[in-house]
């Protein structure tokens, strides 16, 4: 699946690509490892000992996610290739994601891009399917590949549903792109179908959850309820994507500078805590202060920051004691694109950002402004 955005920890870089994985990829590699080592494996495998089944059902799991990275690692190359940047993969509990920051500049791209990512996974499948009917039947290695090289042929069928932003719904937006010549009407019909395929998920989760057998997916509770969770999943991805898109179009070249607050007077990095806290009571919905030596940026101070220093001790410090530093901030410049500096906002998961040009503070952008703008756009 391409785009997105994700959290969790830092893996490493591979193939130049950021790797995170989310805490929540260990739901599902319990779930995997569990499913393998407590039940398929004592059934097919009832002579080996719980060591061998553990470790297989282990390496099964790691081996899973491998090729998941794989898959999304595929999507981050071509997209490359193609001039579109890659800011990493995430792994998480349905898989992974590569998180896009911009959409391909022609449904060609966007074509290579999202069906590149179901070939891989195609191609581990049969690779890993043929080598484990050439190794002797029931020993650990062939085992592991026969349930491995239909995992990965199942991710890439189940990637190809043409539901946005899966990879087949991003297929169908790239030809529907191509039909009608434009993004957003193309992001809308492909959105519509992934809905659609969404809510179906649902309903048979719900149907599978009351006994009721569905061809290739079975029955039960627990695997309905799974079901269920996917649909609800990829229902608000495909709304969540579709607003993104319209957002980027609404802010494809508007730059920081029309929606950025003027400069204003800065805090000196010198003034006491206490003073700054009684500021803080007057400035309404204000979370945040520059902190200038003229119009030089020294660094950003915000309501946060007062609890580096405890209450009572606030007029023994100063601002230059809790701020963030200059060099510690993300900045943008004037000209830059607010939907460039929209993403610098949700990557860092802050909500301002301050305009600096060649050193000098030029104003500060505002998470708010940029949604309001956006509000305005879509009325």
């Amino acid at each position: 699946m391409a785009d997105g955005q994700g959290r969790g920890f830092r893996l490493g870089r591979v193939a130049g690509v950021e790797v995170t994985v989310d805490w929540s990829l260990a739901v599902i590699f319990v779930l995997v490892a569990t499913n393998l080592g407590a039940g398929l494996l004592p059934l097919r495998h009832p002579d080996w000992s719980p060591v061998v089944r553990w470790g297989v059902a282990v390496i099964a799991a790691v081996l899973f996610f491998g090729s998941v990275l794989v898959h999304e690692l595929a999507h981050a190359v071509v997209a490359r290739r193609h001039g579109v940047p890659v800011e990493g993969i995430t792994l998480f509990v349905f898989g992974g994601v590569s998180r896009i920051g911009v959409e391909p500049p022609s449904p060609t791209a966007e074509l290579l891009i999202a069906g590149v990512g179901p070939l891989a996974s195609l191609g581990i499948g049969i690779v890993a399917t043929l080598l484990g009917g050439w190794i002797a039947r029931g020993t650990p290695i062939a085992t592991l590949l026969l349930w491995l090289g239909p995992i990965n042929v199942l991710l890439a069928l189940f990637n190809m549903l043409p539901g946005f932003p899966l990879d087949g719904g991003r297929v169908l937006r790239a030809l529907l792109w191509r039909a009608t010549g434009d993004l957003q009407r193309a992001t809308r019909g492909a959105a519509a179908v992934g809905r659609g395929i969404a809510l179906a998920l649902v309903f048979l989760g719900i149907w599978m959850a009351f006994g009721h057998r569905v061809p290739f997916l079975g029955a039960g509770l627990v695997s309905g309820l799974w079901l269920v969770f996917i649909g609800w999943f990829l229902h608000n991805a495909a709304v969540a994507s579709q607003q993104q898109v319209v957002a980027r179009q609404l802010l494809r070249g508007l730059p920081v500078a029309r929606l950025m607050r003027p400069f204003a007077p800065s805090l000196s990095p010198g003034l006491r805590v206490s003073a700054l806290a009684d500021l803080f009571l007057d400035a309404g919905d204000r979370r945040c202060f520059t902190v200038a030596d003229g119009d030089r940026l020294v660094g950003l101070v915000c309501l946060a920051d007062l609890r580096k220093v405890p209450r009572a001790a606030w007029s023994e410090h100063t601002v230059a004691e809790i701020m963030t530093p200059a060099q510690e901030l993300a900045s943008v410049r004037p000209a830059e694109e607010v939907a460039d500096a929209l993403r610098k906002l949700a990557s860092r998961d802050v909500d301002q950002l301050p305009v600096v040009e060649d050193g000098h503070l030029r104003g500060i952008l505002r998470r708010a402004d940029v949604l309001r703008w956006l509000e305005l756009g879509r009325a």
